[in-house]
């Protein structure tokens, strides 16, 4: 009996060691029972100095509040792919993403195993990339170019009514030094207009930089934005964060709403108070930046899924503006395919006088996703096909020139996204016929925030 439980227990053993992941479990007074060959590469240290030993005595700069570890075994709750940063003995720094889980014996809480991905080879890969990229930028351009904005008001065409008093409402706020957060669908045209904002502001000759929040992992977001210090983490060097190249100028952060919480949090004080700090530093840096930001979601449904902390969105909410979609402005569909012929009229040196008026039909009964985004790339396919002076039907990408009794899909099959949005609109008109139009009680009904109603109420233009 001893022997096959010895031998179960090398197995076990033998298992572990044997998986690519760095495994880590303590008992529940934090003393360290299993530590594999996996997470002492990561972390910089021999297997001997970790096991049997409390895990704040090996990584001092963690303490119960930080190490996820004993986070779970205090609460009990499992944790998944959290961002950690701490020290090891020797005092180097560490980044990694942990799974922690409980170890349950019934119901009594034994211990905690965390399964640990290292982050610092990815980060300095990333720095890597991000200096090698930088480089070939200031071959490519003049440096007065790599961080400037190209757009002007003028570049901004609409005939559409509620899109011009969005611009003039813009054109107000470019001479402030206020924060500006713009809503808008994906392609609608949201850093047109705020590059427009920056050309038009005091802060024109200085420097305007654009980063996607959705575009890099929350460890390495905080380094692009606020900078390194040499030696925070393998290969970090001293390096300025994009707050301190903006400095002076513009700062526009696109997607704010895919920026981790805790990230927030870090943002909300710069605006507070104009400093920074880079990671792994003690030094603080006071910038001078006017931010801009933008979502691709209504503000209330982000407040309403928790993905925009409250007191930064009311500290970026002092000009808020929204761009219609391009199903809401048919009248601007004509006057930007005019505008796209005239452009690829001259980057492909074609001669396109003419649209027929196939095109225009078509064109105005598409419920275009894509918003302008889409519209362009559709105008720079038809330029594509032309051959004279007239923009045809047959120009077109094949999915915009097949009439519904060509669709190769059966009649009674609706596209999805129209469908679900007509079934909506239904659904609060007859709730507001209910209530006699009392929209705090229709949103009751339909179990929705008030905010989200009154934005469901303009996108559907119901009253």
């Amino acid at each position: 009996m001893f022997a096959e439980s010895f031998d179960t227990k090398q197995m076990l053993e033998a298992i572990l060691s044997s998986i690519d992941e760095a495994i880590h479990a303590v008992n529940s007074d934090g003393i360290t029972i299993y530590y594999n060959e996996v997470s002492a590469k990561h972390d910089g240290v021999t297997i001997e100095e970790v096991l049997g030993k409390h895990i704040l005595d090996v990584f001092p700069s963690l303490n119960k509040e930080t190490s996820t570890l004993l986070q779970v075994i205090s609460s009990g709750q499992p944790i998944y792919q959290q961002p950690q940063t701490y020290k090891n003995i020797r005092g180097e720094i560490v980044d990694t993403v942990n799974t922690t889980l409980p170890i349950k014996v019934g119901t009594e809480i034994v211990g905690a195993v965390e399964i640990a991905k290292d982050l610092s080879t990815v980060k300095q890969l990333s720095q890597k990339l991000l200096d090698l990229q930088s480089k070939v930028e200031r071959k490519k351009a003049p440096s007065s170019d790599i961080y400037s904005a190209h757009y002007h008001f003028t570049d901004i065409v609409t005939a559409c009514d509620t899109f011009t008093r969005v611009k003039k409402h813009a054109e107000k706020a470019a001479i402030t030094n206020s924060p500006v957060m713009v809503f808008g669908e994906t392609g609608t045209g949201k850093e047109l207009l705020v590059q427009s904002m920056h050309n038009a502001s005091t802060r024109k000759n200085q420097p305007f930089i654009a980063q996607n929040c959705a575009a890099l992992p929350a460890t390495l977001l905080e380094s692009i934005l606020f900078g390194t210090k040499k030696g925070s983490f393998t290969g970090a060097v001293d390096r300025p964060g994009l707050f301190e190249l903006a400095n002076g100028g513009t700062l526009f952060l696109d997607e704010i709403n895919s920026m981790p919480l805790e990230l927030q949090a870090k943002l909300l004080r710069v605006l507070e108070d104009g400093v920074i700090r880079r990671v792994g530093d003690t030094k603080n840096y006071t910038v001078d930046v006017r931010i801009m930001t933008a979502l691709n979601q209504h503000p209330s449904i982000c407040m309403e899924q928790n993905v925009i902390r409250s007191d930064l969105y009311y500290r970026l909410n002092v000009f808020l503006m929204e761009i219609p979609p391009l199903r809401l402005r048919k009248d601007d569909i004509l006057l930007l395919t005019r505008h796209f012929v005239r452009k690829y009229n001259h980057k492909f040196d074609k001669h396109v006088q003419h649209i027929e008026q196939t095109v225009h039909t078509k064109l105005r009964q598409h419920h275009w996703p894509g918003n302008v985004r889409e519209l362009e790339h559709t105008i720079e396919y038809a330029m594509n096909m032309a051959e004279d002076n007239t923009l045809q039907l047959n120009h077109l990408p094949i999915y915009l020139q097949l009439d519904d009794a060509e669709s190769t899909y059966t009649s009674d099959i609706q596209p999805l996204k129209a469908t679900l949005e007509r079934t909506e609109r239904e659904m609060i008109s007859n709730a507001l016929k209910t209530t006699n139009g009392n929209v705090k009680q229709a949103a009751e009904i339909l179990e929705v925030p008030r905010q989200t109603l009154q934005y469901k109420l303009k996108k559907y233009e119901l009253t």
